[in-house]
C-alpha cells in the first residue's frame, strides 16, 4: 500500500516534474545528436533526419542540405538518420545498399571508413562533456562559484566526526592524500566513502593533526544513503566566499568539475562491482523526473546545473562497451581496425542482442530502484 501511495503522490505532482524533466533531457539530448549530426556534415555523409524525440512528428522543417528536423510525439531522446540506414537505429539498409550507385554510397555511414565512423560516433558523447563544461563555465562567469572552506564548526554527538577525535576550528587540508580546497570537497569524498576508514589531515590551532575517521552511511532528506561524518560548516564571514571567473579560468574549473564527476561516477560503479558501494542509487527516468522537479523549485540556475551533470552522466554511458550504445560501436570500430575487416555481420547481430539484453535489464533494475526510492522516501 506504501508502494501505491507513493505513486499516487508522484503522479499528483506529475505537472511540477514533467516540464523540467523534459527541459533538462531536451537540452542534454539535442547536445548529443548534433554532435552525430555536426562530425557526420563534416564527414560528407548525408543526414536525412534529426529528431527530437520518436513516433510521428508534430513540426518540422527541411534544411537546404535536405535534411528533415523534425519534434517528433514520444519527448523520451532523439536520433539522427544517415543515408543508407533502414531506420532511426543506423542499422545499415542491406539491400537498398546493394543498389547504390557508387557516388551514392560515398556519402553513406556504412561506407566510410573506419576512422570518420568512429569519429561521428564519438561526437555524441564528447558533445555532453562539451555542454557541461560550457554550463559550469557560465554559471561561474555570471554568478560565481561559492566555496566554503573546510573548517568545522560542530561536530554531531555520537558521529563518525567525534569517535575519530574531530574538534571544532579543524581546518580539514587533505582526505586520503587529495588535496581539499573547500567544505564542497570534502563532502563529495565522504560522501561516497561510507563505511570505508579515511585518513584525514587536519590543521588544528597551526598545528597539523591526522585522524582516521569511517564515515557512516546514513541516509539524506531524498532517501539516498550517503557516507557522513557528522560535522557542520563554519559559516563565519573569513570562511565563506563567492568569486566570479573570467572566460578562461571558468572554462578550466568547468572542465576540473566535469572531470570530477566522471571519476565519481566511474569510481562509485567500480564499488557496486566490488560490493562496496550499494547498487540501489542508480536511478532511472522516474527519479530524474523527480529530481528535476525539485530541483527546478529552487530556480533556473540549479536545474541548469542539474542539465550538466546528467549530461555528462549520459555521455559516459554512452562511452561504456556495450553494443548498441556508442562505445559498443567503438569497440567494434577498434576490433576492425586491428584485423583490418569489419565482424561479420552474423557476430555483431549476436553482439547488438547481447547489448539489448544489457540495457533493457539496466532500465529494469533502475525502474525497479526508482519505485523503492519513492516508496520509501
Amino acid at each position: 500500500m506504501n508502494i501505491l501511495n507513493s505513486l499516487g503522490a508522484f503522479s499528483g505532482s506529475m505537472a511540477g516534474y514533467i516540464v523540467p524533466f523534459l527541459f533538462v533531457l531536451t537540452i542534454v539530448v539535442f547536445f548529443h545528436e548534433l554532435g552525430h549530426f555536426l562530425i557526420a556534415r563534416r564527414c560528407g555523409i548525408r543526414v536525412l533526419v534529426f529528431s527530437l524525440g520518436f513516433g510521428p512528428e508534430i513540426v518540422g522543417f527541411n534544411d537546404r542540405y535536405g535534411t528533415r528536423w523534425k519534434l517528433s510525439a514520444i519527448p523520451l531522446g532523439g536520433y539522427v538518420k544517415f543515408f543508407g540506414d533502414e531506420n532511426a537505429a543506423s542499422v545499415p539498409d542491406n539491400e537498398a545498399a546493394a543498389e547504390m550507385s557508387e557516388e551514392d554510397k560515398k556519402v553513406t555511414f556504412t561506407h566510410q571508413k573506419v576512422g570518420p565512423r568512429a569519429a561521428v560516433v564519438a561526437a555524441g558523447p564528447i558533445a555532453n562533456f562539451i555542454l557541461a563544461i560550457a554550463i559550469f563555465a557560465g554559471i561561474f562567469m555570471t554568478v560565481g562559484k561559492q566555496t566554503t572552506t573546510a573548517r568545522v564548526d560542530s561536530v554531531l554527538p555520537n558521529s563518525a566526526a567525534q569517535a575519530a577525535g574531530f574538534k571544532p576550528g579543524d581546518l580539514v587540508l587533505s582526505i586520503a592524500g587529495q588535496k581539499i580546497d573547500s567544505f564542497t570537497d570534502m563532502q563529495r569524498i565522504v560522501s561516497i566513502s561510507g563505511g570505508e576508514t579515511l585518513d584525514i589531515l587536519v590543521e588544528r590551532g597551526g598545528v597539523p593533526v591526522t585522524l582516521h575517521a569511517t564515515p557512516k552511511i546514513m541516509k539524506d532528506s531524498s532517501g539516498n544513503e550517503l557516507g557522513m561524518l557528522g560535522i557542520s560548516r563554519s559559516m563565519a564571514a573569513g570562511d565563506i566566499k563567492t568569486v566570479r571567473m573570467g572566460p578562461l579560468e571558468a572554462v578550466g574549473a568547468g572542465a576540473k568539475e566535469t572531470w570530477f564527476v566522471v571519476s565519481r561516477t566511474l569510481s562509485y560503479i567500480g564499488g557496486v562491482f566490488t560490493g562496496r558501494q550499494p547498487a540501489n542509487q542508480l536511478g532511472g527516468p522516474i527519479r530524474i523526473a523527480q529530481v528535476s522537479g525539485q530541483v527546478a523549485a529552487g530556480g533556473f540556475i540549479p536545474l541548469i546545473h542539474l542539465a550538466a551533470v546528467l549530461s555528462i552522466s549520459i555521455g559516459l554511458l554512452n562511452l561504456f562497451p556495450i553494443p548498441l550504445l556508442d562505445g559498443g560501436h567503438l569497440l567494434f570500430y577498434g576490433i576492425e581496425a586491428v584485423r583490418g575487416q569489419p565482424l561479420s555481420e552474423r557476430a555483431q547481430e549476436f553482439g547488438f542482442r547481447i547489448g539489448l539484453a544489457i540495457v533493457v535489464m539496466l532500465m529494469i533494475f533502475a525502474t525497479f530502484n526508482d519505485i523503492v526510492h519513492l516508496a520509501t522516501s
